[in-house]
């Protein structure tokens, strides 16, 4: 799968040659401070823990996996969508909702370039019609990211603990946004 460039960005599916850039990304404070209190990602954890993790999800095809974020302009990454099936870690993976994630430097927040990220990458793949749903979750306090999922038009499901077996537990809010399909479409679909 490709997607297309947005507004202002590009986008690459990350991959090993990318692991310097996830090193220089997480040695911020602030962008760790909602993922893990604030402590930074070693080049070890990086090529040991990360990277496998994030190859056991990827699937180029579907479009899951991390999608490295550039300013088309200046060539400069600055941060990373995160695409794969909530709860793919756990014994009960739910294929046909996608979680959406997102990690940015600091030095990019406020104008705009997650929410555009976000929303480029989630329209991209609701045209999968194997894709019924769109979540994403976040500390409680994290105000930056429950913005970009309302910007999104995603809404607050739920509060609960989620178990990471890298993060340990996590007290989160859930949001989602369900895509609807009329029988209008699923018509036209049926007469093509």
């Amino acid at each position: 799968m490709n997607i297309t460039s947005s507004k202002r960005l590009s986008y690459k599916l990350i991959d090993q040659c990318d692991s310097e850039f996830l090193y220089q990304l997480d040695q911020n404070p602030e962008v760790m401070r909602y993922i893990n209190g604030g402590v930074k990602t070693t080049r070890e954890d990086i090529v040991n823990k990360f990277m496998p993790r994030h190859n056991a999800y990827k699937n180029p095809n579907k479009g899951w996996g991390l999608w490295k974020v550039t300013i088309t302009a200046t060539k400069e990454s600055i941060g990373w969508i995160l695409v794969r099936p909530m709860d793919f870690f756990s014994d009960r993976p739910i294929w046909h909702d996608i979680e959406l994630g997102w990690r940015f430097l600091q030095s990019t927040w406020g104008k705009g370039y997650a929410s555009e990220a976000a929303i480029h990458i989630h329209q991209t793949l609701a045209k999968q019609p194997e894709n019924k749903m769109f979540s994403a979750i976040a500390m409680h306090d994290n105000a930056g990211s429950i913005a970009v999922m309302k910007k999104m038009g995603m809404e607050y499901v739920k509060s609960y603990t989620h178990s990471d077996s890298q993060l340990g537990d996590l007290d989160v809010v859930l949001y989602s946004i369900c895509l609807l399909y009329t029988s209008d479409a699923a018509d036209e679909e049926d007469s093509v």
